[in-house]
């Protein structure tokens, strides 16, 4: 068809992890890529995430000698989607994993860490592994990025005067009134502060050190990454997909994806209308902490294509708290507070607080409790950070002014503030502190996984479990909040996205959010989002390349 605007071998829609690393694959197997972004800022939800990357036996872990056998990641992975993905998709996970990983670190800019002791969410599982497998990119000085470092989708991980803080030294930073590493880290935190005021450094970690490592790699590849260009539609031609047609500086354009296109546009964590249509009672408002553009575009245009989808009745779920000026802050660390429980409107406990955040929420909907109240103790508040209010400072008026925290000197008057029954709140508190007392959680094995007991207290017998008697006594409303949608396009094994009889849709491929998740209704451990987009846009980029060859070998014959 003739008309096309712009022509490439590979169009790729969306700027996050998985989009450019599939950009990256598709140049070294030399073919000519573009990234064509909604927003004005590059990074989608890689941007604003931990940046953590899980994906076993990848070059960083095995330079630690962490080297895993296939046998036991895929044993991980099949105890862990029970069934429900197909065993070609994992295999492609599990064996493209470390070869994506390999073709990134060819660049200087891709550098990585051990999250050593951030473990697996499920560590107890055969093939499961305590000391974790997820890795972190490397702190980077933005001011390299030149004039688009003020098009990189900003991220909470940035501290005043320029701290920067990994997710292993929030680890540590989180019991800074409780061990001689937590006040040790404070010190170099203050030197960081120091050392950047005078080097006048831009430091970045997590997501945003992540992404703006790619979009140098990006930069030295000379790949075009368009912003502005939010996708209106697949051009369809025969039933195969041979481009699209976007916005670009107020103009319609015809972009030609010789040998495909791939969906890399996220979730649909804000299009309300398709969160009521899709996502089960009590997960429906919108407490999202996806990137703001992820309305489901890509889910929506491959629809319309005819594509199958899965799992849509789920998501990357986090329970969080509104902070009372609109920002929707995750519950990771905090739920393993020690002198902390998490009831129900009935007052009671219904699940183990401290564990992974997608079960918690699970869990939370399953029985109906949205929302739910945290509630703890003095000490708590005197000893360890909260949803962003560090340790021994008070609770800002608008937090109480919004409803969001109650206080009060008594149990039996907190359960009257946040409207539950008196005498429960008090039975279960006094329940749990008999179980904090023991050490051990009859009821639902709190502090029993490595998972739970890496962001517990190290100087408690119980790490997770502590007596809740001092007053006052505080309660925060949980929310049933997501890092995304999990739900999306059904893919096959190359990352080509399928219709509902299993055909292929020739020329399109999905990852990330925009597909049916890898990891079905579970989450393998930190990064099991951002791990498999990359090694999904990966084999999508290597099966276009595929399909470049046997185009030109058809061509010579």
């Amino acid at each position: 068809m003739s008309g096309w605007d712009h022509e490439f071998d590979l169009v790729v829609v969306g700027s996050g992890g998985g989009g450019m690393t599939a950009a990256l694959t598709a140049h070294d197997a030399g073919l000519s890529a573009v990234v064509v972004e909604k927003g004005a800022v590059f990074g989608g939800s890689t941007g604003i995430s931990g940046g953590g990357v899980w994906i076993p036996n990848n070059p960083t872990l095995r330079a630690k000698g962490h080297d895993d056998s296939r046998e036991s990641i895929r044993r991980y992975l099949d105890l862990l989607t029970e069934g429900r993905i197909p065993a070609a998709r994992l295999d492609a996970f599990v064996d493209n994993g470390p070869a994506a990983m390999e073709l990134l670190a060819k660049s200087k800019w891709m550098r990585f860490f051990w999250t050593k002791g951030y473990a697996d969410y499920h560590p107890e599982l055969e093939g499961g592994r305590p000391l974790g497998r997820s890795i972190e990119p490397v702190p980077f000085d933005t001011r390299a990025l030149g004039e688009d470092e003020k098009y990189q989708r900003p991220n909470g991980m940035k501290g005043p005067l320029g701290l920067w803080v990994t997710s292993k030294d929030y680890h540590d930073l989180a019991m800074v009134k409780r061990t001689w590493r937590g006040r040790w880290t404070t010190v170099v935190a203050a030197w960081r502060v120091s050392s950047n005021l005078v080097r006048r450094r831009h430091m970045s970690t997590g997501g945003r050190a992540l992404v703006a490592r790619l979009r140098m790699v990006l930069k030295d590849a000379r790949i075009p990454l368009w912003l502005r260009t939010p996708m209106t539609e697949l051009v369809v031609e025969d039933g195969v997909v041979t481009g699209i047609v976007a916005r670009r500086d107020g103009e319609t354009v015809r972009i030609r994806g010789r040998y495909g296109v791939l969906l890399a546009t996220g979730g649909f964590d804000h299009n309300q209308e398709m969160r009521d249509k899709y996502l089960p009672y009590g997960g429906q408002a919108d407490f999202g902490m996806g990137a703001a553009e992820n309305t489901g575009d890509g889910i929506l245009a491959g629809e319309r294509a005819g594509a199958a989808l899965g799992l849509m009745d789920d998501a990357w779920w986090m329970p969080a708290v509104r902070h009372p000026a609109g920002a929707v802050i995750p519950l990771v660390s905090e739920r393993c507070i020690p002198p902390s429980v998490i009831v129900s409107s009935e007052g009671r406990r219904f699940t183990n607080e401290s564990s992974p955040y997608v079960n918690f929420v699970h869990d939370q909907l399953d029985g109906g409790h949205v929302p739910v109240w945290f509630v703890m103790d003095a000490k708590a508040r005197a000893r360890y950070p909260f949803a962003q209010i560090l340790p021994g400072m008070p609770i800002p008026d608008a937090f109480y002014d919004k409803g969001v925290a109650f206080r009060a000197d008594t149990l039996a008057g907190l359960a009257g503030k946040i409207g539950v029954p008196a005498g429960a709140l008090t039975e279960t508190v006094e329940r749990f502190n008999g179980f904090a007392r023991a050490g051990k959680d009859e009821d639902f094995g709190r502090g029993d996984s490595a998972y739970d007991r890496y962001y517990g207290d190290p100087t408690l017998k119980n790490p997770n479990l502590d007596v809740i008697d001092k007053a006052p006594f505080y309660a925060f409303r949980v929310e049933a909040g997501d890092l995304g949608t999990k739900g999306g396009l059904v893919c096959d094994e190359h990352s080509r996205v399928l219709r509902p009889d299993g055909s292929v849709i020739e020329g399109l491929y999905a990852t990330g959010n925009t597909s049916a998740s890898v990891m079905g209704n579970e989450y393998a451990g930190p990064g099991a989002t951002i791990g498999p987009s990359i090694v999904f846009g990966y084999i999508a980029a290597r099966h276009a390349a595929l399909r470049s060859r046997t185009a030109a070998a058809e061509s010579r014959t």
